[in-house]
């Protein structure tokens, strides 16, 4: 199953990849939100083969995951890997400088199943596909807003 989302950014494509990799705030939005989340690699630079443990609520049950930053070419691209119970994914997000002050976000999260329970899970996504498809461009378009945001907060 994939979504998938494109957004234009008025911020140069610098600022743009400063945000996106600014995995402490991200822990910290997880946290305000209930999510457990750890670093597996405290001491580590940030670069190809940070790691997180997160643990949260979906559907009444507990679900565990494991995260990893598996791919990162500054300042164009990142690619990470997870694996929960039946359940692997990967997210790439890619940025392209479409001029000095403009920049695309292109973000693709594929999940896959590895066993039967996550292939009903996967199945029952699918019938709400639509729906979880407007939710994920949402998310993706308020977070460029929020790069945005930031950026004419700091030149105001």
């Amino acid at each position: 199953m994939q979504f998938s989302s494109k957004e234009d950014i008025d911020v140069p494509i610098e600022e743009v990849f400063a945000a996106i990799s600014d995995f402490d705030a991200f822990e910290r939005s997880a946290i305000r939100r209930g999510v457990e989340v750890g670093r597996v690699d405290e001491a580590a630079p940030v670069a190809p083969g940070m790691a997180w443990d997160a643990a949260f609520q979906l559907r009444g049950k507990r679900r565990d995951l494991h995260l990893v930053l598996s791919k990162m070419t500054a300042p164009e691209e990142m690619q990470f890997e997870s694996e929960s119970s039946g359940l692997t994914g990967v997210m790439t997000v890619e940025l392209v400088a479409l001029s000095p002050q403009r920049t695309r976000m292109a973000i693709v999260l594929n999940l896959a199943p590895k066993t039967l329970s996550a292939r009903l899970f996967l199945q029952s996504l699918k019938l709400a596909k639509t729906s979880l498809t407007k939710r994920f461009k949402l998310k993706v378009a308020e977070f460029a807003k929020s790069i945005e945001d930031k950026r004419t907060t700091r030149t105001a």
